[in-house]
Parts: structure tokens; C-alpha cells; sequence
């Protein structure tokens, strides 16, 4: 069966009278003629004409990404979400298309403004000719061998195409071919009237499948691309949680370890940071200021055993540790709270006697007794 391809001019300028080069390729895709017209001389002769279109450089818009393996679902999401970064413009009016990831990871994206494609579609509705795919420049170039680069000069621009979905453009192209030769790139120069212009294999993908559904796409597919990228942000969110939680808790049991390495006889330790405070301070006001120890006793006494509030009798400070006598019809709790877990972990503990109660460093104190 016979193809025919159309190089297009810039779609803001496109009509039904604009003229285009076009070839003619046989079944065996070799181009049997080729030449220039308008769309409505080559739609005459005919009542049905399918074609392969070909953008204008300055409508080609491309970019290649790095993806990690990811299921060909997701692939969509992280394109649809890197496309905002690349995209000049509300991504709601652009029409975006990838290729398949390949195995080194690189994954070639395409993009064209809504406006320049329903254009199209208005002039070949006009003409008639129905669209069998529309591809960026560079894919019109023949696929060329494995470390070469098909490249040819266009309207200034430099196209290049690596392989069947690799390709790219340059829009200073005489300077940008002269640096590739001086780098000793391996290149298969074409020139742009040359039958081999037109024999490239073009991949499955395109923006000709987004043509067809550019009237009925609307609000739609726009809301379509915002879900997918609130999806794909929410899961990017979650795995950065999931990392920070991951790194806060071996940073805890790092401290934890610290800790108890530097005060081993503390039996718990669930504030690592707060009980290292509390111990140095401990053994500062032990050896330097029995005053402040007692202070600081008197107000974990007043903030951690509230129950003693009016039944203290007489209190007596002595070897770091804060005697607390109470009143004989006072009561104590009966069983363990809260406040013997504030006071371990702060490094003190609370024991009883037939007296009162003794709150002091967990090294001079057994424990809390009911």
C-alpha cells in the first residue's frame, strides 16, 4: 500500500492554499515521487486521502527524561508531572504524548499547543484529508545505526534522530551541525530534497491519537491530567514521609545508644535528648551547687507528684535527695501513673516510706514504691 507524507508549515500559519512539500513512498517505503503543492491540489484527484504528517521545526517541541522502572501506567503519571516543569504555559492547553521507557531509562516527550491542532484539524476537515499520524520533524529521518545520528539542516533548524523514539532538535542548526563534526560525532547527513528526507520508520506514538479526540477532550481530559498529578504528588509525598520517619527513628536509637552509653544506670531511657540534660544537670548541681539541686528537686516534686500539694509537713534536703514528710491523714495514689513515666524519664525516681516520700536521681534511689 502507498503512503503519503507531508512536511506541514507552522500550523498559526496553516491553510487549505498553503503549500507543502510531499513524497509518495511505495510498499516497500521507498519514495517513488515527491514534490510541492497545496493540500487542496493534493486532495483533489481524490475522494478519500489518509496522510503522515510531519511538524515544521518550530512546532516540534521535544525533550527526553530519565525515569526509574516503573509500570507503564505510572510512567504516564511521572511524565504528566515532570511535563509542568517543561511546558511553557498552562499544561491544560497543551497536548502531550511519550514515548515507551527504553532500557537505558530515557523516555523521549512531545508537545504542542491545543490551538495549533484543532487549526489542523479545522484545514483537513476543509481540504479533505484524514490524518494517519502526526509526528514531530525529526522523525521523518531514516532510524540510523546504533551510536550514529541521522541528522539534517531544516528551515535553520538542525534535526537529529538517535533511533526509533530517540530524537531531538536545535534551532541554531548550521552551528550546532559544524560543533557535531568538530566533536567527531558518527553522522548520516541528509539533505532535506533528497528521497531518503522522507524514509524514516516512524514509532507508535504521536499526537495524532490526541487529534482525534481534541473536540470531545476538554474539560475532561484537563481534569483528568490534574487528578493524575495530584495523584502522582500525593504518592511522591507519602514516600518522602515514609523516608523522613525511617531516618528520625535511627536517629533516636542512635541518641538512645549514646546515652545509655554515657549514664548506664539509667533503666529506661525514653527522651534521650531530655534525660541527657537532666543528668548533666544532675551532676552539676551535685558537685558544684547543692542549691540549685535542690531547686530543682523541689519543682519536679511540684510538677510531677501534684497529689503532695497541701499534705506536706516538713521537707529536709540532704546528699542530693529531697525528703518530703507528710501529713498523717494524706492520701498517696494507689497504684502507678503517669507521673513515675515523667520522672523516669527525666532520671529521677520517688520511694516511700512509713513517713513520706524521697524523690531523688535513679542512681540514688531504687525506684517508686506504692
Amino acid at each position: 500500500m502507498t503512503r503519503l507524507r507531508i512536511a506541514l508549515p507552522p500550523l498559526a500559519q496553516l491553510s487549505a492554499e498553503s503549500l507543502v512539500h510531499y513524497a509518495w513512498l511505495d510498499r516497500a517505503g521507498q519514495v517513488s515521487r515527491q514534490g510541492q503543492a497545496s493540500l487542496g491540489q493534493l486532495a483533489q484527484p481524490r475522494k478519500s486521502l489518509a496522510a503522515e504528517c510531519f511538524l515544521h521545526p518550530r512546532d516540534s517541541l521535544l525533550s527526553s527524561l530519565e525515569l526509574p522502572q516503573l509500570p507503564p501506567a505510572k510512567v504516564a503519571a511521572a511524565v504528566a508531572c515532570a511535563a509542568q516543569a517543561l511546558i511553557l504555559g498552562p499544561v491544560a492547553q497543551m497536548q502531550v504524548v511519550h514515548s515507551p521507557r527504553q532500557s537505558n531509562g530515557q523516555v523521549q516527550v512531545g508537545w504542542l499547543p491545543t490551538a495549533g491542532l484543532e487549526q489542523l484539524q479545522r484545514v483537513l476537515a476543509q481540504v479533505p484529508i484524514s490524518l494517519r499520524g502526526l509526528y514531530p520533524a525529526p522523525y521523518a529521518l531514516p532510524v540510523p545505526p546504533a551510536g550514529h545520528l541521522s541528522v539534517a539542516c531544516v528551515d535553520g533548524h538542525l534535526l537529529l534522530r538517535q533511533s526509533l523514539h530517540q530524537s531531538a532538535l536545535h534551532p541554531l542548526g548550521p552551528q550546532a551541525l559544524a560543533e557535531l563534526v568538530q566533536a567527531g560525532a558518527q553522522l548520516h547527513q541528509v539533505d532535506e530534497h533528497t528521497p531518503a528526507r522522507w524514509q524514516g520508520v516512524v514509532p507508535a506514538w504521536g499526537l495524532h491519537g490526541h487529534l482525534k479526540r481534541a473536540s470531545s477532550g476538554g474539560w475532561g481530559r484537563a481534569l483528568g491530567l490534574s487528578a493524575l498529578a495530584v495523584v502522582v504528588w500525593a504518592l511522591g509525598l507519602n514516600l518522602y514521609a515514609a523516608r523522613q520517619v525511617d531516618e528520625g527513628q535511627q536517629l533516636k536509637a542512635r541518641m538512645i545508644a549514646q546515652v545509655k552509653q554515657a549514664f548506664p544506670h539509667l533503666p529506661v531511657i525514653l527522651n534521650p535528648l531530655q534525660q541527657a540534660r537532666q543528668q548533666l544537670a544532675a551532676g552539676q548541681g551535685a558537685t558544684a551547687d547543692p542549691g540549685q539541686r535542690f531547686s530543682s528537686l523541689l519543682q519536679l516534686a511540684g510538677n510531677h507528684l501534684p497529689f503532695m500539694v497541701g499534705s506536706v509537713q516538713a521537707l529536709a534536703f540532704d546528699q542530693g535527695r529531697l525528703h518530703l514528710e507528710l501529713l498523717p491523714d494524706s492520701r498517696s495514689p494507689a497504684a502507678p501513673g503517669e507521673w513515675q513515666a515523667a520522672l523516669t524519664e527525666a532520671g529521677f525516681a520517688a520511694t516511700r516510706d512509713e513517713h513520706g516520700w524521697t524523690l531523688g536521681p535513679l542512681d540514688n534511689t531504687g525506684g517508686a514504691d506504692e
